[in-house]
């Protein structure tokens, strides 16, 4: 009878590779055979069945997990799994990455058990596993519930809740200012927009536009209504637009190629009254919805004039400051601070959409 030495203990055990495996949605037995093309038998000498019953004991145990992994909090305070902060860490961290693919074929859409039903489509099309899709979107729905009116800086409120590094909690606070704020995603003109630009733009956003204040009972996920109200003041620009163009034209003429400049001399008040109209509507929650779309609209007009990004940058830097040299904005502080919060996003967001 051979012998056989057995070690039992009830310290937790987590195979980072095992794990990524079931993070992305792979079943036992499709992990096995992942394992197995990647050699494991032959470096460790464990037969398949070996292989097998190891990944399908990790299985177990993530499963068991999953529920804690859930509310985060709770799998810090109990005890039925030992396990030390620094795995407790990775395993949190790396069940809430999301696929950035992923996420902008759900991003803006409702988080209703209708668009979960759904996700077979984003699988097929993003070519990640369903389940791994299904996770993905459960975790935004969930901390999208928890965060959405709980006062104070978002990204602190995910850290706080779910216990997420500082970058993964900023890409969530993105996700769930989107869809509170219902923004148009799907629409043809804004498809080519990536999630990380959806992101540099919210951020931007939430810096700028919002409530972003701590220890208050505001959230950085509601607009700041005075400002946007008091961009409707900016109507006014479009009765000076003949002293803009003059202002702008003259500093522009030594920085844009030829074609450019001529466009810009021609097509001005087109320009100018498409940002115009944009600032003076996004009190109104139809106009902030299809804010991307209205953006998507403005870059248009420059693509089909062969603008280069450089010259449309320059533009966007001159339009800005030199409306703000007209008399009107110069004797009014006010309406001045709140062209430049204007015009600090939507440079920004423009020039991504741009590239």
């Amino acid at each position: 009878m051979s012998e056989v030495d057995v070690f039992i203990s009830n310290y937790t055990l987590v195979d980072p590779e095992i794990y990524q495996l079931w993070i992305d949605g792979h079943t036992a037995s499709e992990a096995v055979t992942i394992l197995n093309s990647k050699g494991l038998g032959q470096k460790t000498g464990a037969s398949l069945e070996l292989i097998a019953s190891d990944v399908l004991d990790h299985y177990r145990t993530y499963s068991l997990l999953e529920k804690l992994l859930n509310y985060p909090s709770k799998l810090q305070e109990q005890f039925i799994f030992q396990i030390d902060p620094q795995t407790r860490s990775f395993l949190i961290e790396k069940y809430y990455e999301f696929d950035d693919e992923v996420i902008r074929e759900v991003l803006g859409k409702k988080l209703s058990s209708k668009n979960r039903k759904d996700l077979d489509e984003v699988a097929e099309k993003t070519g990640k596993p369903l389940k791994s899709c299904r996770r993905q979107f459960d975790n935004v729905k969930r901390i999208f519930k928890t965060v959405e009116e709980l006062p104070g800086i978002t990204t602190d409120n995910i850290k706080n809740n779910f216990c997420l590094p500082d970058e993964l909690a900023k890409k969530y606070t993105c996700i769930v200012f989107t869809a509170c704020m219902r923004f148009e995603t799907s629409k043809k003109k804004v498809q080519q927009m990536s999630f990380n630009n959806f992101r540099i733009c919210c951020e931007a956003m939430i810096d700028n536009w919002t409530y972003h204040l701590s220890g208050t009972d505001y959230n950085d996920l509601e607009m700041d209504r005075e400002f946007l109200f008091e961009l409707r003041d900016l109507k006014i620009l479009m009765e000076k637009d003949k002293e803009h163009k003059h202002l702008l034209l003259v500093n522009l003429k030594p920085k844009l190629l030829q074609k450019s400049y001529v466009d810009l001399e021609a097509n001005f008040k087109l320009y100018t009254r498409a940002i115009l109209t944009l600032a003076t509507t996004l009190h109104r929650s139809r106009d902030m919805k299809n804010f991307f779309v209205d953006l998507s609209q403005i870059v248009e007009y420059f693509k089909q004039n062969l603008w280069t990004s450089h010259d449309f940058e320059q533009f966007l830097i001159a339009y800005g400051q030199f409306a703000g040299d007209i008399d009107i904005l110069r004797s009014n502080a006010a309406l001045k601070a709140s062209w430049e919060k204007f015009l600090k996003v939507i440079t920004k967001c423009l020039l991504i959409m741009y590239s």
